[in-house]
Parts: C-alpha cells; structure tokens; sequence
C-alpha cells in the first residue's frame, strides 16, 4: 500500500503528504491482518478462532486524498472476499433487503437485520471499505448499531473515509443519545485517524482551468487530453466498471478519482438517473468527449444528458467536456426546450472558479429519493 503510493509519488502522479504516508503505514497495517487472516468455515474451525482484525475509520477535510488512499488500499488488498461502495448506496441496499423481506412470508415475524446480514456473511466478504461515512437521517441512525454488530461479529473488517469524526456523526440528530452506542461500537472495531494534509489536492486539479473546449476538430481533442493528463496526474488511464443494481457500466478510462467517457457511453445507451447517481459517487470528476448538438432526433440522448447533468450538478462533481457549439446552441429539440435552460444554466455554472473549488456534496437535495435527485424525478426512455 505505502509502495504504491510513493510509486505515484515518484511518478509525479502526486506530492508526497507526510499526514498521507501516515494513514498508508495504518492501512498497511489493516492490510497485513486481512491478509494473514485464517480461513472461516469448516477448515478455520480446525484452528482456534483468530481475533477480528481492526480496521480503519479516516477523517478529515474535503479533498485531502482519503477516497485516494482507499483506491490504493483496496487494490492492494490480495482476497477475493472484499467490497468498495458508497456509504449512502451500501445503506440504501440494506433498507431496499429489508422492505423486500418484511414482504416476504418469512419476513412477518423474524429479524429483517439479520435477513440482510446472512446473504453478506455467505458470500464470506472480510472487508468492507465504506466512502464518505456520514449520518443525517434517523433511519440510518437507528439501523447502524445492529447492523454493524452483526457484521462485526462476524469477522468483517470495516475501513471507512469520512469527512467527519465519529463523535461528529448524526450531530444534533432526532434522538441522538440513541446513536450514541454504534459510536462507541464503531470506536471499539476501528482505528479512529484523522488525515490533516496540508492541501486540498482536488481543488489545485482544476485551479486555473478551462474545463470546455468547443468545436469538433482535433484541437478540442488535444484540449480535453490535456485536461484528463492534469486532473490525473499524468495517468493515462484504464477502462473501468460501475456496478449498478446488478449490472455493470462500462467506463472507457478511469484514473486518480476521475472518468472520461464519450457522449454517446452516458447519453445514447440505456442509463438512468439510478445509473447516473452511481457514477457521482464512483467518480469525483468527469471529463465528457464530443457533446452535440441536440436536435429533437436526439431527444432521448438529450432527456439523458439534462438528466446527466443534473446528478452530476446536485453531487458536486467537476466537469470537463468538449461541445460541437457553443452552450447556447446545445439545445434545438422544443422538446426538451424549458429543462434545457436549467441545464446550460448549470452548465455555466460548473465552469466557475466557485463551483470548482467546492467540495463534493453528501447527499441530494432533501426530499430526493435514493435513485433520484430533488432536481428532477424523471427517467429517459431506455
């Protein structure tokens, strides 16, 4: 893990942080014990039964290199039986088990808790590495405690980025002294660290940047290469997956936190804003080659784009993107005429300095369900 990350550093990929080689020794040392971890089952139970290994709980500000050091751990980790997601898709995937099972025949008078536990702890998944660990509604807050002493118990090692401590969680929450146990208990299984790196490494990707180019030509290419090489660090990139209610969406290249992908790979295949949710959370920048002109024989391609820009706009997400016209003249569908002033609006928007150096968001908008944004409800046709 610390290799690899001073590999990047010889590389110029990044600087070298001293708070980051820190929490690299603490992650390695989270790795060693997943990896020496003895085998479960009936094969472990010839053994005496090892102790759970510790994990890691990271904290601090926006754009220190947390999701980073993730990245590099989990890639470093040698088992099979591990798992990277978004906090906010693990909890919505553990609500979405329960409602199903409370439905079921079986699930009138058993533990809809342990009904969402028992397929994880069969899969036999050790390590479950949660990004942007936060807490802001009650119903998360009360389900957290069971849960995890359930995961726990049996074996699984957590590490988890957030932009908060732990004693900082569900603060000034609905009934918050009932959340105060898994605070306790997330203390007792993780090694609490904060990560006070000296720069916001996000912002200084984009400080200074023309983040559009425009035209068809190869000098809008050459522009967006250019921008992909500076937000990456050089890296040139390697195609990629995101997993997405049990399929998988191709990503051409991915490096250091960020995707590239062509108009049509988001805008003329059969995404939805469920999709478009997933991505955000995956990626903290995306850059978006040859966006056309949307006449209305692109209408779908258009619905998906204004739907596009919207999760990306309600995330926080830095976008670079290449146009064949100026934003003005993107849409020509009266179709989708009124939703598109929004969108060129946003669009204006995420160009600026402002928006640029801002932090990710952790949530939509209050009142967005888990698969849309406040923005906007609708899916395009698939």
């Amino acid at each position: 893990m610390t290799a690899a990350y001073l590999a990047l550093a010889e590389r110029g990929v990044l600087v070298a942080d001293p708070a980051q080689r820190e929490a690299a020794g603490l992650l390695d040392g989270v790795l060693a014990g997943v990896a020496a971890e003895r085998p479960k089952g009936l094969i472990g139970k010839l053994f005496d039964k090892a102790e759970p290994v510790r994990g890691l709980y990271l904290h601090g500000e926006v754009g220190r290199g947390k999701t980073m050091l993730m990245d590099l751990f989990f890639a470093a980790v040698p088992i099979k039986q591990k798992r990277r997601v978004h906090f906010h898709e693990f909890m919505d995937e553990m609500h979405a088990g329960m409602a199903a099972f409370r439905k079921s025949k079986t699930g009138k008078d058993a533990d809809p808790v342990e009904a969402v536990v028992k397929p994880i702890v069969r899969s036999g998944l050790r390590l479950l590495c949660l990004d942007e660990f936060h807490v802001h509604d009650i119903t998360n807050a009360m389900l957290l405690y069971r849960l995890f002493d359930k995961l726990f118990a049996q074996g699984v090692t957590l590490v988890a980025t957030s932009n908060v401590a732990p004693d900082q969680l569900y603060k000034d929450g609905l009934n918050r002294q009932l959340f105060l146990p898994f605070i306790e208990l997330l203390k007792q299984h993780t090694v609490v660290e904060e990560l006070p790196a000296a720069r916001d490494y996000r912002r200084m990707k984009f400080a200074g940047q023309h983040v559009y180019a425009f035209g068809t030509g190869p000098e809008a290419r050459a522009a967006m290469d250019q921008l992909w090489l500076r937000i990456t660090g050089g890296e040139p990139g390697h195609p990629d997956v995101v997993e997405s209610i049990g399929r998988q969406i191709h990503v051409p290249l991915a490096a250091m936190g960020a995707a590239r992908f062509g108009f049509a790979d988001l805008c003329e295949k059969p995404l939805g804003s469920r999709d478009f949710v997933r991505i955000s959370h995956q990626f903290d920048s995306i850059l978006i080659d040859g966006v056309p002109q949307m006449d209305r024989t692109k209408s779908d391609a258009a619905k998906r784009f204004i739907l596009l820009i919207d999760n990306l706009y309600d995330r926080g997400v830095k976008l670079g993107a290449s146009f064949a016209v100026p934003l003005e003249q993107l849409g020509r569908d009266d179709k989708t005429a009124f939703e598109f002033q929004r969108t060129i609006s946003r669009l204006d928007e995420m160009q600026s300095e402002e928006y640029l150096g801002k932090g990710l968001r952790d949530e939509p908008s209050e009142g967005a369900g888990p698969d849309q944004t406040a923005s906007t409800a609708r899916h395009p046709p698939a």
